[in-house]
């Protein structure tokens, strides 16, 4: 089983594939799993580079609570890119994988080729509202220890059937990785220069406001909101899914880069 050890924490990553390097990050309590459907499509043209985000399933759960966190996370996909030879990726994710796709943007620019950001928010600009979703992570951290695995069973489809050893991890991870500190993510939208893509299911309620902000704020982005799915887009719609993301990946080798605003 292929790891990355980053300092005695063995991160599972998967390659499927050969071509320009494309990364993709799951979502908050999911595995690389939920891209099952994806990887013909995606790994026909592309190195495709799957993995699990530190707690979640085939890599470590590790004790310590500091061994969680958003600097972490952009650090274990650095180092996913360094394993696989890769120096710069097209690099996305779904909800938190989107988020810390952004995030790993801000810190290393030169290391984007693209953004594919998927039912995902960016952040928060007010400390209030940061606030409440973080209250919600910490929340859902106390009940996966409560209830354990079978908190999932209720949670939606990219989420409801995937295998973790135990809840432990995911309770560190809602209180390290899923709550946020600050704006800076959010307030970088404006900067990013590289050719991004914004998907969300169209019955994905909570994320469309945020989706239309990412939009507009990242110069160029493109939207596509892709009708009769949730929060699982990809898992609720495939096809339209993979519609909507082979077009862009395939423009990527003529696409002019964005501009930055002005």
């Amino acid at each position: 089983m292929p790891t990355v050890n980053r300092d005695g924490v063995n991160i599972y990553y998967e390659v499927h594939g050969s071509g320009p390097p494309l990364l993709l990050t799951h979502g908050y309590s999911s595995t690389s799993a939920m891209w099952q459907g994806q990887i013909a499509a995606l790994s026909k043209h592309h190195k495709l580079v799957l993995w699990d985000m530190r707690g979640h399933g085939q890599s470590d759960y590790p004790d310590d609570p500091s061994a969680y966190s958003e600097a972490l996370t952009v650090g274990d996909v650095a180092a996913l890119l360094d394993t696989v030879g890769a120096d710069k990726a097209i690099v996305g994710g779904l909800s938190l994988g989107g988020y810390m796709s952004l995030a790993f943007y801000r810190a290393h620019p030169d290391r984007v080729r693209a953004l594919l950001i998927i039912d995902t928010g960016p952040g928060f600009k007010k400390d209030e509202a940061r606030e409440a979703w973080n209250k919600r992570a910490y929340e859902t951290g106390d009940r996966f220890e409560r209830e354990g695995l079978e908190v999932l069973k209720s949670a939606s489809r990219e989420r409801s059937s995937v295998s973790h050893r135990d809840a432990s991890g995911l309770a560190r991870a809602a209180r390290g990785m899923l709550t946020q500190r600050d704006a800076r993510v959010i307030e970088s939208l404006p900067d990013i220069k590289v050719p991004s893509l914004v998907v969300v299911g169209a019955d994905d309620t909570p994320f469309l406001a945020a989706s239309d902000y990412m939009a507009a704020k990242i110069p160029g982005a493109r939207k596509v909101v892709i009708a009769a799915a949730g929060h699982a887009v990809n898992i609720d719609q495939p096809q339209p899914f993979i519609d909507a993301v082979l077009p862009f990946l395939n423009g990527l080798q003529t696409m002019p880069p964005a501009k930055a605003a002005s």
